[in-house]
């Protein structure tokens, strides 16, 4: 016989699934701040293949690794026309702080507040932790996902994923 805590549990898992976007589901539109006086929405993107990382926190290990391959991987994501954003929960101003010491050359957007709201859209926030988990996802010209990928928490999903996405978008 199910408690009333079970059947509760089940239906948070079952809706958790519901607002899981994949691949030829039209990505959610979104506008969080890039700098502390500065917002960026998708939207903007419109024409442009588009990254989104998602990553737990600024100034952890793995993360900090991630966000620097990415800013590594700039000039190749340029020949597949797209643009990386990273996302987080962390402040503006948090944010500022670990691309300048980081010497990140893309934008890292704060879904501050409402916290995680952005995440929690694309199915992606960990409430239990109370901060993103790290997923990616890869946006074509049209806003439409044509990949995404969860990776454990602790493990950098690397670049080979998108690059293989964006190629397959190259020859579409």
């Amino acid at each position: 016989m199910y408690k009333q805590a079970d059947w509760n549990a089940n239906i948070a898992y079952t809706l958790k699934i519901l607002v899981c976007y994949k691949k030829n589901d039209v990505a959610p539109d979104f506008t969080l701040y890039a700098t502390p006086d500065q917002k960026i929405s998708l939207s903007e993107f419109k024409g442009q293949n588009v990254i989104l990382a998602f990553y737990p926190a600024d100034w952890s290990p793995v993360c900090s690794d991630q966000m620097a391959l990415y800013n590594e991987m700039l000039k190749y994501f340029k020949k597949y026309d797209a643009e990386i954003m990273g996302i987080s929960v962390d402040s503006k101003w948090c944010h500022l702080a670990f691309a300048q010491s980081r010497k990140l050359h893309f934008p890292l957007l704060a879904d501050f507040e409402a916290k995680g709201e952005v995440a929690k859209k694309y199915g992606v926030y960990d409430e239990e932790e109370g901060e993103c988990k790290r997923a990616l996802f890869v946006i074509d010209k049209e806003g439409v996902i044509a990949w995404s990928y969860l990776s454990p928490t602790a493990v950098n999903p690397g670049a080979d994923g998108i690059i293989e996405a964006l190629e397959n978008l190259k020859s579409k």
